[in-house]
């Protein structure tokens, strides 16, 4: 393989082109065919940035992937949000935060499992084991931050983020293939997707968006500039609450993580307004049209730094090793589920928002059609990105790391 990508990452142009059309390309593809549908557009525009990737046609990063995390997410999440009048999401849904914290058990189980199994493998594994911890249960910024706090080599990080998104983009053919299996659907319970069926919807959640409808300008121009205010609103709001709570004590430190969060801002502001004003924000066509799409650009972007290359030449025991984590988490995640009577659809997002975080977690609930657990996928993931820094500090103090 080539060093350098035929496309450079300074092409912001060509990039973003590649990453809009492999979306629209796996929507076109969702709609037209039957073996897509079951795929899922979502999982198509992984897989196609993923070959692209791997074949070194596009780079494994760029500042229009981090423009895309950066902007284009936090304003889709708006738009898909606008109908989530809080009176009408059902209880149930609530109950998302206990299955997320059995899973975030998995976590923490798997990889000193995987340390154990694995440690006369891998050098500097100790060090891993806090950052994928971390990651496993909140995201890369807790990688990051549990790299910093061990001081793990500038190697072990690359490698274990190449590792992160393998076998994330790796779970999430398995998690979104599961509500497809016999198996699974004769063992758990599946409300949600009783309820699809019941409704004659058979597809993935996009399925919903396929029928043209009456789109005018100015509904196009309020779910963007709605969208862009709320973001630009939270952004504010999460950094001056972030900034006034301190982090003393334990209390704190919670509490300064979720409110200094601008994910956890949006989707409160975001509530607030199709709850107290359901006419007016909840009525804005176009605006779960357009956040679809923009989140099937996210996907195609999850997919490109899954470099089975570098992962495969640089450290294969990295990769058992983060897959030894996701297998605990995925064990204990249904498992317990089924002791405690979870619906699959909850434990499937519970899982999800451990390994991939919360946007992930909203992004396959809306590929799925499950949009009674998009607002609360966001919150538990949230939760997520404060306990991951909790449990990767006390996994790397229990291994003697300082």
């Amino acid at each position: 393989m080539s060093a350098t990508p035929l496309i450079s990452a300074d092409n912001h142009w060509a990039l973003f082109a590649i990453l809009a059309a492999i979306a629209a390309l796996a929507i076109f593809l969702e709609q037209k065919y039957n073996w897509a549908s079951k795929v899922t557009g979502c999982v198509l525009a992984l897989i196609g940035a993923m070959v692209l990737s791997n074949l070194n046609i596009i780079p494994l990063d760029a500042p229009a992937y981090d423009f895309v995390w950066s902007y284009v997410v936090p304003l889709a999440i708006p738009m898909l949000l606008f109908n989530a009048n809080i009176k009408k999401i059902g209880k149930e849904s609530g109950k998302l935060l206990i299955i997320y914290l059995i899973s975030g058990v998995g976590t923490i189980v798997g990889g000193f499992l995987g340390y154990f199994l694995l440690k006369g493998g891998i050098s500097e594994l100790a060090h891993a084991v806090p950052m994928m911890i971390g990651t496993y249960t909140g995201g890369s910024v807790n990688l990051v931050a549990m790299s910093d706090a061990f001081s793990a080599s500038g190697e072990l990080v690359s490698t274990s983020v190449v590792a992160d998104n393998l076998l994330m983009a790796l779970y999430f053919f398995v998690l979104i293939a599961i509500p497809a299996s016999q198996f699974f659907l004769s063992k758990y319970k599946h409300p949600l997707i009783d309820e699809q069926l019941k409704d004659g919807q058979t597809n993935a959640g996009s399925a919903a968006y396929w029928t043209a409808k009456p789109v005018s300008l100015k509904d196009v121009a309020a779910s963007f500039a709605l969208s862009f205010v709320i973001v630009a609103a939270s952004e504010a709001i999460a950094g001056w609450l972030s900034g006034l709570i301190p982090t003393t004590n334990f209390g704190f430190a919670l509490l300064n993580g979720l409110f200094g969060n601008k994910y956890l801002i949006i989707t409160t502001l975001t509530m607030l307004l199709a709850t107290f004003l359901p006419n007016q924000v909840g009525n804005i066509a176009g605006a779960q049209e357009i956040g679809t799409y923009l989140i099937h650009i996210f996907f195609a972007v999850i997919g490109v730094p899954a470099s089975i290359y570098l992962i495969v030449t640089k450290a294969p025991l990295l990769l058992v090793f983060c897959a030894i984590i996701v297998l605990v988490n995925m064990l204990f995640s249904f498992v317990f589920g089924k002791l405690f009577g979870f619906g699959i659809e909850e434990i499937i997002i519970a899982s999800n928002a451990n390994i991939g975080g919360p946007t992930t977690a909203a992004a396959m609930a809306i590929a799925k059609g499950w949009n009674t657990l998009i607002v609360p996928a966001i919150l538990v993931g949230t939760l997520g990105y404060v306990l991951g820094n909790y449990y990767g500090i006390f996994a790397g103090t229990i291994l003697g790391l300082h």
